[in-house]
């Protein structure tokens, strides 16, 4: 028996070799649309100086306290793997975001290493320039671009990468990495709002800062034989300026220092700050400058004029602003 097809029939062979068609054409720009998508992930963002193509992390590792910290301000928590917090560092029990640590794995209590990231499978590593990455310890951003494995470092520590340096204030520094973060993660809202936050809490320790001659102030980092203190290109510079007082090595622009006990002495410091960490506690260094022949008639000394900056307060990240906020307040109720 003969099967004559209605015209409606061929209408909807003819509608179904198009649909079929269609299919077929978008099924072979597949890998187009991949790439698109892909392409679309990317950002280009600076690394110091170097203009560096990001797409966003999801297994990031932060080398000590400040990096971490960075990261779980903006809400990124989920993006990270784990960190990495050598003996320096106090307990993340004490960090604002100890809930955050804790849910992420501590990789290593030494120092950051190729072999470590590695082995996480990491696709970041956050750190800064000649602390966590160091040529010596065979751990670089080129030694980890060649690996595919993404990083990113702390503004703060740019003023002498080779070839791309970076020079801007310690705080702003930090600002810098909330901001470059913020777009690496597609979290730029985030971002403003938390830098917003941190310009307007210093804004108002600048306010309240004590007017007049400015009290000169040492920092001791460590050191018997030569005193380790801050150049003008770390975090307690910019802490000390702000909260009104005189950085006396303001003029040395480095990073931690290396200088001699007559430049201190000279500079008859009345306030010293007490850079406190895991292997160098606090008591033990007041307890030297108190015998030491070098300092033990400096004003600071005599007056008991110590101020404790926790070492998180003083590597860049956002308790920066927490030791600013104490520092201001304690020169602010020092007495003459």
């Amino acid at each position: 028996m003969r099967i004559t097809r209605s015209p409606r029939s061929v209408r909807q062979r003819a509608a179904l070799g198009t649909a079929l068609a269609a299919t077929l054409l978008l099924s072979g720009c597949g890998a187009d649309v991949e790439s698109d998508a892909e392409a679309s992930d990317k950002v280009t963002v600076k690394r110091c100086g170097e203009p560096v193509e990001y797409t966003t992390p999801k297994r990031a590792v932060a080398y000590e306290g400040g990096s971490a910290d960075k990261l779980f301000s903006l809400g990124l928590t989920k993006h990270v793997y784990g960190y990495v917090m050598p003996p320096a560092n106090p307990p993340v029990s004490e960090s604002p975001w100890a809930s955050e640590y804790a849910k992420v794995k501590m990789l290593s209590d030494d120092l950051l290493n190729k072999e470590l990231v590695v082995e996480a499978k990491s696709d970041f590593v956050v750190a800064g320039w000649n602390s966590g990455f160091k040529d010596e310890r065979g751990i670089t951003p080129k030694i980890l671009d060649k690996l595919g494995i993404q990083s990113f470092m702390h503004t703060e520590s740019c003023f002498n990468y080779p070839k791309y340096p970076e020079k801007v204030t310690p705080f702003e520094a930090l600002y810098t990495d909330l901001e470059r973060l913020g777009k690496i993660f597609k979290v730029e809202d985030k971002a403003d709002k938390v830098v917003g936050g941190l310009k307007k809490r210093v804004e108002a320790v600048k306010a309240k800062a004590p007017k007049g001659n400015r009290v000169p102030v040492f920092l001791y980092d460590s050191g018997t034989d030569q005193p380790f203190t801050a150049g003008n290109q770390v975090p307690p510079d910019d802490i000390i300026k702000t909260a009104g007082g005189k950085n006396i090595f303001d003029g040395l622009d480095q990073r931690w220092t290396q200088v001699n006990w007559e430049a201190v002495t000279k500079a008859e410091p009345e306030v010293i700050i007490i850079f406190d960490y895991g292997d160098q506690p606090a008591k033990k260094k007041i307890d030297f400058l108190k015998k030491s022949p070098h300092t033990k008639e400096l004003p600071a000394v005599k007056k008991n004029n110590f101020f404790i900056l926790d070492y998180n307060e003083g590597i860049s990240g956002p308790r920066n602003i927490d030791g600013l906020e104490k520092f201001g307040k304690y020169l602010r109720e020092l007495k003459s």
